[in-house]
C-alpha cells in the first residue's frame, strides 16, 4: 500500500528546503546501515530510521581558486564561502526541515553541517555522504567524497535524521571505474585508489590522519586543500 502520507510530507519537505535554496534533496533508509550509524554516533541514532540528505552546489568560480594551492588569498576566499555562508545556510535548511517535523509530530535530528566529535578517529556523529549515497543522490568515490553525476563532489551536504515514515529513494552505484585523477592529485598522497564498491573500513579508502596532518600545517592557508574537489572530472567544466 501506498505511503500517502509520507509521500505529502516528502514533497513538503522538499519545497521547504528548494525554497532556501537547496538544490539537492533525497531522503535515506538508514535500516541497512544500522549498524555503523550506531558505531559512529550511538545508539539513539538509529532510533530514527530515515535520513533527510539536502545539498547546497557550490559555484566553479569558488571551487577553482582551489587550482591556486599556495595562494593565502584564494584559499581565504574559498574558506569564507564554504564556513562563512555556505554551512550556516544548511544548517538554517536542517532546522526549517526539523521545526516542520515537529509540527507534524515527528522526532528529528540535526546533524551539523560541519562537524567532528573525535579528533582521534576524525568522524563527525553522522555521515553526510552516507545520507546522500543511501538517498539516490551519487555515490562515494575514490577521494571518500560523495560524487554527483552533474556536479561531482562541489556539493556540501546536510542532513535531518527524522522518525518520519518519508518515501526513501535507491542508492547510485559507483561510476568512478577507472578514473583515478583524485588519487595522483592528493598532495599527501592519502588515497588508496579503491572504491566504496563495497562495505570496507574507511582507511582501506582514505588515510583520514595522513590528510589531517597536512591540513594542520596549512594553518595559516585555514588548513583548506581541497584538490580532490577541484580536480574530479564530474563536474568540473572544461
Amino acid at each position: 500500500m501506498k505511503n500517502t502520507a509520507g509521500a505529502n510530507l516528502t514533497v513538503k519537505l522538499k519545497s521547504l528546503a528548494k525554497d532556501m535554496g537547496a538544490t539537492y534533496f533525497g531522503i535515506a533508509d538508514l535500516t541497512p546501515a544500522r549498524q555503523p550509524v550506531c558505531e559512529q554516533g550511538g545508539e539513539f541514532l538509529t532510533q530514527l530510521p530515515r535520513a533527510i540528505s539536502h545539498g547546497f552546489v557550490l559555484t566553479d568560480g569558488i571551487v577553482n581558486t582551489l587550482v591556486h594551492h599556495e595562494s593565502i588569498a584564494a584559499l581565504n576566499t574559498y574558506w569564507y564561502y564554504v564556513y562563512r555562508i555556505v554551512n550556516p545556510l544548511l544548517d538554517s535548511i536542517s532546522l526549517t526541515l526539523v521545526q516542520s517535523l515537529d509540527k507534524a509530530g515527528f522526532q528529528a535530528y540535526v546533524v551539523p553541517a560541519s562537524q567532528t566529535v573525535d579528533r582521534t578517529s576524525l568522524i563527525g556523529v553522522f555521515s553526510h555522504k552516507l545520507a546522500a549515497h543511501l538517498a539516490g543522490l551519487g555515490w562515494i568515490g575514490k577521494s571518500a567524497l560523495l560524487i554527483t553525476p552533474e556536479h561531482g563532489p562541489r556539493v556540501r551536504w546536510g542532513t535531518v535524521l527524522t522518525d518520519a515514515p518519508l518515501e526513501a529513494g535507491t542508492s547510485m552505484d559507483e561510476m568512478c571505474r577507472d578514473c583515478d585523477v583524485c588519487v595522483k592529485a592528493c598532495p599527501t598522497h592519502a588515497f588508496t585508489g579503491k572504491a566504496f564498491d563495497k562495505p570496507r573500513p574507511r582507511s582501506e579508502v582514505f588515510a583520514a590522519e595522513a590528510c589531517d596532518s597536512y591540513l594542520g600545517k596549512r594553518e595559516a592557508l585555514h588548513r583548506a586543500c581541497g584538490m580532490c574537489v577541484y580536480v574530479c572530472p564530474f563536474g568540473r567544466k572544461k
